[in-house]
């Protein structure tokens, strides 16, 4: 493993830079239901430089409100939240992230979701939206590539000031 994230989006950078890792996923850009609110303010991944010798890592930012709280708690009936987004952040040039949970989706379709779940239509049809208006305008990648992009690009000049992350 070259990443983590932490549990609940619980975390403290400057611990989590005592990691031996290349990238982490534990900020959102902003997301007020979170058990830590305060989000980084950027929809663009970031450096935070490690510490005890350790060499910075990026910090890359979920773009997306989480599809538990926005399906689960908000009991939205849509992907719309998202979709509007996504137009927002692809607007503005940024990274979408979005950190889905397959335990809280429902693939059955003729059974009604629990009251833990939401349908996985809602996902397929986010992706659905993706696919029709954003074809061929993203590129794809999993965060190791991103952290990688990010060093070999000479972008650690992209660092945020840590306040109480």
């Amino acid at each position: 493993a070259v990443g983590f994230r932490a549990p609940s989006m619980i975390r403290n950078l400057q611990w989590i830079g005592d990691l031996d890792i290349e990238y982490d996923l534990s900020t959102f850009d902003t997301d007020p239901f979170e058990p830590q609110p305060s989000g980084v303010g950027t929809i663009f991944p970031f450096f935070i430089k490690g510490t005890n010798g350790k060499p910075p890592y990026v910090e890359i930012p979920y773009t997306l409100v989480q599809d538990f709280t926005l399906f689960v708690l908000m009991k939205e009936s849509s992907p719309k939240i998202w979709e509007d987004k996504l137009n927002w952040i692809a607007d503005k040039g940024g990274m979408v992230l979005l950190n889905a949970h397959p335990d809280y989706m429902c693939f059955d379709e003729i059974l009604k979701p629990n009251m833990e779940e939401y349908s996985v239509k809602h996902f397929k049809n986010f992706l659905e939206f993706v696919l029709k208006n954003y074809k061929n305008q993203y590129w794809h990648v999993l965060p190791k590539e991103m952290a990688s992009f990010m060093r070999k690009n000479d972008l650690e000049t992209n660092e945020i000031k840590l306040k109480n992350y």
